[in-house]
């Protein structure tokens, strides 16, 4: 869920303080001890036991589907404890109940509006869907404010240093729907801290942000935990995103809660991540798939010709020229909202307005008759969006499968070949095992290495992926940079690959292209 407002009813209790030494020096905010909860599919491998302490923030971390989203869940109430419930102390606010203390925001990849259950995939890219009552950001950000509080003088001050430190003011008369994944973020961000909440717990927080912008929101975080009773309590995959006004870790894997140790204590004894994870025999798997004869053998994979893309009086994209060739591996980079994304959109045959640019694919120029199926059976795709349309309750092979008919869910009945290539993807990203679990029940990084095994199952010939190390822990990230790197050793394989960490890319990259944003 995104943007995710504790919901929770409850009262907020203010226990008796135990008279250790710990707890008489420092007051605890939330406390669970030996938790376990109602709910069987809920409950984590051995009781739960989990403090925060006054002036504390905390980094949950730990692997993809090791427990850390359960713990949040846990801690704010979500899932209901045998026996005893968390403890709360929240003083000095005078709040009462826990929903109105604890923001929580979770960002599983997804995009569009909370709840929606109208997304589709080429959503963002259709003007259409654009009318009088569209919100802009300025809209869903005023609402909130009003929302959350009264309009005084401080906290109209507040929402002034949020947008300013986030250079939100260019955001505000943009439609919600047009917003980059990384410009969703600051609005859900913002949304949050205008309620001014004792405890603000966010799920991989720095995903999809470009680096100014990490760097902002580390800023502002910094200066919240300093200037307000607020306490931050940070869920993050990538550990290496760790801010310095972090003071404790807790690191929860194989659905066990570890002890809270500081931050310079986890530091002193992280393990590094090996150079490669990707095993030899896997790899030789890869590079000795046999190949289709249906494949593009074209020098030109991708050619724009002074493309342009504007939408209302705002330009994305402008006068563009890019030629891709056969066997290139390009990274792609920019700011949000610089349009990365609606690039890839125009490769990917799921922007309208790629039929009225000039746009050559695999040497078809678009719009000479060929359908979006005759393209996109060409192309492997994963991003953002794609991670938000798969809301569905279905196995993770059935989403590795629909990969081959290049459809957001499942129609066609797969053979038994294809479930054996199904198979053999998702044992390359790890997920043996994971054939017949529920794609929602998935954690978010599980998730998107299913959709990554989607991406890869038919063989493409133009693989592009969209901040593809979206969520991932760090064993993960390196492991798909090694799928990646064995996979274009293939005859005629071609790579478009986005990312805001430079260190996220593989290293058969060999091209680069900046987008600047048109403000």
């Amino acid at each position: 869920m995104d943007n995710t407002t504790v919901n929770n009813g409850t009262t907020a209790k203010k226990p008796l303080q135990e008279s250790d030494n710990e707890t008489e020096s420092k007051r605890f905010i939330i406390r669970i001890r030996d938790g376990v909860c109602r709910m069987p599919k809920w409950r984590m491998a051995e009781p739960v036991n989990f403090e925060s302490l006054d002036g504390e923030h905390i980094a949950i971390v730990g692997p993809n589907g090791g427990g850390k989203s359960m713990l949040a869940d846990i801690i704010v109430g979500r899932h209901p404890l045998l026996m005893r419930d968390p403890e709360y102390d929240f003083s000095p606010s005078t709040k009462t109940m826990v929903s109105e203390n604890i923001r929580y925001i979770t960002f599983r990849d997804t995009y569009g509006g909370d709840n929606d259950k109208t997304y589709y995939l080429q959503q963002r890219w259709n003007q259409m869907e654009i009318d009088g009552t569209t919100p802009t950001a300025g809209d869903k950000l005023e609402e909130a404010f009003k929302l959350a509080g009264d309009d005084t003088p401080e906290r109209r001050k507040l929402q002034q240093h949020i947008y300013n430190l986030f250079g939100m003011q260019k955001l505000l008369d943009k439609y919600v729907i047009l917003l980059s994944s990384g410009e969703l973020r600051k609005v859900k961000v913002a949304t949050a801290l205008f309620s001014d909440p004792r405890v603000l717990i966010m799920d991989n927080p720095f995903i999809g942000l470009d680096a100014g912008t990490r760097d902002q929101l580390k800023t502002l975080l910094t200066a919240l935990a300093h200037e307000r009773s607020l306490q931050i309590i940070l869920i993050l995959s990538k550990t290496d995103d760790i801010p310095d006004f972090i003071t404790h870790v807790v690191e929860v894997k194989d659905m066990r809660v570890g002890k809270k140790m500081t931050l310079q204590e986890y530091r002193d004894t992280r393990t590094p991540v090996p150079p490669h994870i990707l095993d030899d025999a896997k790899a030789r798997a890869i590079v000795a798939m046999p190949y289709t004869t249906g494949d593009y053998n074209v020098d030109e994979v991708v050619r724009l010709n002074r493309v342009s893309i504007v939408y209302g009086k705002r330009t994305i994209l402008k006068a563009l020229d890019w030629t891709v060739h056969n066997g290139e591996h390009w990274a792609l980079s920019g700011q949000n909202g610089a349009g990365k994304s609606t690039l890839l959109s125009l490769v990917c045959a799921d922007n309208p307005q790629s039929y009225a640019c000039d746009i050559t694919l695999f040497g078809r120029k678009r719009g000479s008759g060929e359908s979006i199926w005759d393209i996109k059976k060409h192309i492997g795709y994963v991003s953002p969006e794609m991670h938000r349309a798969y809301n569905r309750n279905m196995p993770a092979i059935n989403v590795v499968a629909s990969g081959l008919k290049d459809s957001v869910g499942l129609y066609v009945k797969p053979t038994g070949d294809d479930i054996d290539r199904c198979k053999f993807w998702m044992d390359v990203f790890g997920l043996e095992g994971k054939e017949t679990s529920s794609f929602l029940e998935l954690s978010s990084g599980e998730q998107r290495l299913t959709l990554l095994a989607r991406a890869f199952v038919k063989d493409p010939e133009l693989i592009v992926l969209d901040e593809p190390l979206h969520g991932l822990d760090n064993f993960n990230r390196r492991l798909v940079k090694d799928v990646i790197d064995t996979f274009c050793r293939r005859r005629n394989k071609t790579l478009i690959m986005v990312s805001h960490y430079r260190e996220e890319y593989p290293s058969c990259i060999d091209h680069e292209i900046r987008l600047v944003r048109h403000d």
